[in-house]
C-alpha cells in the first residue's frame, strides 16, 4: 500500500529556490518580487507539489480570493444567467463567486449584504433592490462594492454598471404606441418599499409625454405567482391591448395565463419583456423585448470589482445602452 505524501510546505520551496520562506511568499503572491524569481519559485513549488494552505494564505494577503454576488431575486431568469457568467468570469480570474439570493425582499438584501462584509468578502457586486437605503454608503466603506442596474445611494460605490433605463422604457413605450396601443400594463417586481426605482420612474413620464394610459403593477417574478397576477388583470371586462414586463420571467408568466384564459399573442394583446433572456427567442410566439448585452454586462462587472481589489481602478461608471428585440408577441392592436 503507498503512503499518502505529505504537503510540501513553504519552507521546502525557500531550500529548493535559495530564498527566504517570506521571499517565496512574495513571490507566489506576484508583489515585491521580480518576474524572473515568481517563474522560478512558481516552477519548483510546482515541482514540489506545493500548495499555500487557503486559510494561511488569506491571513497573510488579508484576501479570500472571494467575491460576493448579492441577487436580488434569483427566481428572475435572468438574474440567474447573469449569475453564471459572473461566478464563470471570476474563476477565470482566480476568484470565486459567493452566490447568495435577497429573494426580492429588501430587509433580507441588506442582512445579507453585512453577512458578506463580515465574512470578509474582497469585493461585493450586487444588483440592489433597493439602491436608495442608506446602508449602501456604510458598506462601501467597508468592502468595494460594485452595483448592477441602478446607483446606489451616496455614490460611494467603487463601480457602477447602470442601465439606461430611460432609453429602454422609451424604446419599449414607444414601439408599442407606434403599434396603435393605447392602454398598456406596466408589470414591476419592485415593491411598496422601494417605489422610486429609475426605471418605474420613467413609465410614468414617458406615459405622459407619449399620451398613453398606463397601470402600474407590482408582479413578483415567480412564474407562478407572475401568472396569477396576470389572470387576474387579463380576466377582466377591462383587459388592456399591451403589457410591458420588467423582466422576460414575468412575461413568461403572461404567456401562461394568455393560454388559460384562451387569449392570442399578439392578437388579443401583445406582449414586450425587458431582459431578453435566451428562452425568450424561444417561446411561441418570440418575445419582443429590451436587450443590455448580458455578457458586456458580466465582463463590466468582473473587471471593475478585480480593478479595485487588485489596487488599480479604472473607469468608474459604465452605462449599458440597450436595443429592442422585435419580434411576434407585439403586434398593432385589432381593428
Amino acid at each position: 500500500m503507498s503512503e499518502k505524501r505529505k504537503r510540501a510546505t513553504i519552507r521546502e520551496v525557500a531550500q529548493a529556490t535559495g530564498l527566504s520562506p517570506a521571499a517565496v511568499s512574495y513571490a507566489l503572491r506576484g508583489i515585491q518580487t521580480s518576474e524572473e524569481t515568481q517563474e522560478r519559485v512558481r516552477a519548483a513549488a510546482e515541482e514540489l507539489g506545493y500548495e499555500a494552505h487557503p486559510i494561511a494564505r488569506a491571513l497573510a494577503s488579508g484576501r479570500t480570493d472571494q467575491v460576493g454576488l448579492l441577487c436580488g431575486s434569483l427566481e428572475d431568469y435572468w438574474q440567474q444567467s447573469l449569475a453564471v457568467g459572473i461566478g464563470r468570469a471570476l474563476l477565470a480570474r482566480d476568484r470565486y463567486a459567493l452566490i447568495v439570493d435577497a429573494g426580492g425582499d429588501p430587509e433580507r438584501e441588506l442582512a445579507l449584504a453585512r453577512r458578506l462584509r463580515d465574512q470578509r468578502v474582497d469585493g461585493l457586486i450586487v444588483q440592489p433592490l433597493d439602491p436608495s437605503a442608506a446602508f449602501w454608503s456604510e458598506l462601501a466603506a467597508a468592502v468595494p462594492v460594485v452595483s448592477i442596474g441602478d446607483a446606489l445611494h451616496g455614490g460611494q460605490a467603487q463601480g457602477e454598471v447602470v442601465f439606461d433605463n430611460r432609453r429602454g422604457v422609451t424604446l419599449a413605450l414607444e414601439h408599442l404606441r407606434d403599434l396603435g396601443h393605447q392602454r398598456v400594463t406596466v408589470f414591476t417586481p419592485t415593491g411598496a418599499s422601494t417605489p422610486d426605482r429609475p426605471a418605474d420612474v420613467h413609465v410614468n413620464a414617458e406615459a405622459e409625454r407619449l399620451g398613453l394610459r398606463v397601470d402600474v403593477v407590482v408582479v413578483p417574478q415567480s412564474l407562478a405567482a407572475a401568472t396569477e397576477v396576470a389572470m387576474r388583470v387579463l380576466g377582466g371586462p377591462d383587459r388592456p391591448s399591451a403589457v410591458f414586463c420588467f423582466a422576460d420571467s414575468i412575461a413568461y408568466g403572461v404567456y401562461a395565463a394568455t393560454r388559460e384564459l384562451g387569449l392570442g399573442v399578439p392578437a388579443d394583446v401583445a406582449v414586450c419583456g425587458y431582459d431578453n433572456h435566451p428562452m425568450s427567442a424561444l417561446l411561441t410566439p418570440p418575445l419582443t423585448t429590451v436587450d443590455w448585452d448580458i455578457d458586456g454586462i458580466v465582463h463590466s462587472a468582473v473587471r471593475l470589482v478585480v480593478d479595485v481589489i487588485d489596487g488599480k481602478p479604472r473607469r468608474r461608471r459604465v452605462v449599458r445602452e440597450p436595443s429592442l428585440r422585435v419580434r411576434a408577441s407585439t403586434g398593432p392592436t385589432a381593428p
